[in-house]
């Protein structure tokens, strides 16, 4: 059988993650040999955090340079203008909302990854745990069982064959045989400490995951209920929704580069310990645990020895020269002393249940077991939780990217708003060529008829025989433009344009409709002055 060592190989990203430079908040070269207890060794994680910290810093930098570069910036208010600002902002935020849903698949993969490698390891933990305790409890009865049980028998049967010493010696060396066994549990370690520490390891990590996980499904959210409200400002060409996802990108920004920089340090951390795990251990169990002991959990080849080998082979032994010295017991001792019986039957069935336990406990010794479990929590750790990890590097940083996009988009929508409301303002609110006093004659109830002063009678000579006509003017703005625009088109109809008659132009929103306006106007009136003079 071949070494099961060779199954476990450090996937290509540990070792690059373990090739990052290890450097102290001095500077200085720090060893990269997995140490979490060393203070160098904290140091060098720390300035990972710190350098994603830097480079948050210089995104918000660049950030308020480029705010204070759009606000301080003055451009022309063409039309050309706007509509190059209006285009340029809607494709920033289509490049951002794309980004951000990509960031946020990511994230999504990557936190799931790292879940699935995490409750791994903690599943192999469980088994391990039940491994020893089952160690522990077999040695535990299986002592109970020699020390109090047999003792009680044997004790009993020392009163029932005092006149016959040859029996009694045969009592004595079952006892002593007893003894021998106690002495090679003895050998097997107790895991108790083991136990408690891997219990301890696995509820911290299983609260710790539970919160972790938790939180990055939170930050997904929020980066996505942020991208819809991005999305309904623009299209609502709300200031109010624009603030709040400034507000909000700037928060997401801040948790995007905070996430980083606790990923990459936990993600260097972990690799270190993947690159070289034997050592780690071995170093942490000196004092609680023979080297021989882990050493052959740790690599459970054929070129390594069972360390209770020895222990259990006389365990063995012993317990097979108890039972042949009850059966004797059974056939000569009995017929002479049958009161002797029950006992002697009670130690055999004892015996039996003690080599059943033999075979039960060399099983639990065997190095098979612990060794897949130590492989599968190698493998959930190395290579789906680093892996996962670096899928939740991948997410910050598109993540930053998108709000970043964000944030330099937000102060062009808001000045083309700004712009937009002002264009607005500048019109009055009674004129049909508002797009908002057309959107507010939309929701307002029909107003009651509006009598025109300003039609002339073509038969009427005297201004006294003016008589004003009773005609009813539509609310809709569409109408009433469409007959004024009838006036530039060079129709002599002019029914129903009041505007006429008060010599004042339509509103217009160009020089040259206005000159127009006012040449026709003139040209005819022209005929009407003789008859009305001023």
């Amino acid at each position: 059988m071949p070494a099961a060592r060779v199954e476990y190989i450090a996937p290509w990203w540990v070792v690059w993650l373990h090739s990052v430079p290890h450097l102290g908040l001095r500077l200085q070269r720090v060893d990269s040999t997995f140490n979490p207890r060393e203070e160098s060794y904290q140091e060098s994680l720390l300035l990972l955090g710190l350098v994603a910290a830097v480079c948050l810093g210089l995104n918000l930098i660049f950030l308020v340079v480029y705010l204070v570069c759009v606000c301080c910036c003055r451009q022309d208010d063409t039309v050309q203008t706007k509509q190059r600002n209006s285009c340029c902002v809607t494709w920033m935020a289509v490049v951002a909302g794309l980004v951000c849903c990509a960031a946020v698949g990511v994230g999504f993969y990557g936190n799931s990854e790292t879940n699935d490698g995490v409750h791994q390891l903690i599943y192999s933990l469980d088994n391990a745990n039940h491994t020893f305790s089952g160690i522990d409890d077999l040695v535990s009865r299986t002592t109970q069982k020699m020390k109090v049980d047999l003792e009680q028998h044997l004790d009993r049967l020392s009163e029932i064959f005092a006149t016959r010493g040859d029996y009694i010696q045969t009592l004595k060396f079952v006892q002593q045989m007893a003894s021998s066994v106690i002495a090679q549990l003895s050998r097997v370690p107790v895991w108790r400490d083991v136990t408690a520490q891997l219990t301890e390891l696995a509820d911290q990590t299983s609260y710790v995951e539970y919160y972790r996980w938790l939180s990055y499904l939170l930050l997904f959210v929020l980066d996505l209920i942020i991208c819809l409200i991005a999305c309904l400002g623009l299209a609502k060409h709300s200031k109010c929704l624009l603030a709040l996802m400034l507000c909000c990108g700037m928060l997401a920004l801040l948790l995007s580069w905070t996430s980083l920089a606790a990923d990459s340090a936990a993600a260097v951390g972990t690799s270190d310990f993947c690159v070289a795990p034997d050592t780690f251990i071995l170093n942490i169990t000196e004092g609680q645990l023979s080297t021989e002991v882990t050493r052959y959990y740790l690599y459970c080849s054929q070129s390594v020895s069972s360390p209770f080998q020895q222990a259990l082979t006389s365990f063995q032994r012993s317990l097979t020269t108890m039972q042949i010295q009850v059966v004797g017991l059974l056939q000569f001792a009995v017929p002479h002393f049958p009161t002797a019986e029950k006992d002697l039957l009670r130690i055999q069935l004892l015996l039996n249940s003690t080599e059943s336990s033999l075979h039960q406990l060399t099983a639990l010794l065997d190095c098979r077991g612990l060794h897949k479990d130590y492989l599968d929590a190698l493998g959930g750790v190395c290579y789906d939780g680093i892996e996962g990890l670096l899928y939740l590097g991948l997410f910050s940083l598109l993540a930053a990217l998108a709000f970043s996009t964000m944030i330099c988009a937000g102060p062009r929508a808001w000045k083309h708003f700004t712009t937009r409301d002002r264009d607005y303002e500048d019109i009055d609110d009674d004129d049909p060529f508002n797009p908002q006093a057309r959107r507010i004659a939309a929701h307002n109830p029909p107003r009651g008829q509006l009598h025109s002063f300003c039609s002339y009678s073509s038969g009427l000579g005297s201004q006294t025989s003016l008589q004003p006509p009773a005609q009813t003017i539509s609310n809709a703005p569409v109408s009433e433009y469409m007959n004024q625009a009838m006036l530039f088109g060079g129709n002599p109809r002019y029914e129903n344009t009041p505007l006429i008659g008060r010599g004042s132009p339509p509103p217009t929103y160009s020089p040259s409709m206005r000159a127009t306006y006012l040449s026709v106007a003139d040209e005819h009136l022209w005929p009407y002055r003789n008859e009305l003079p001023a």
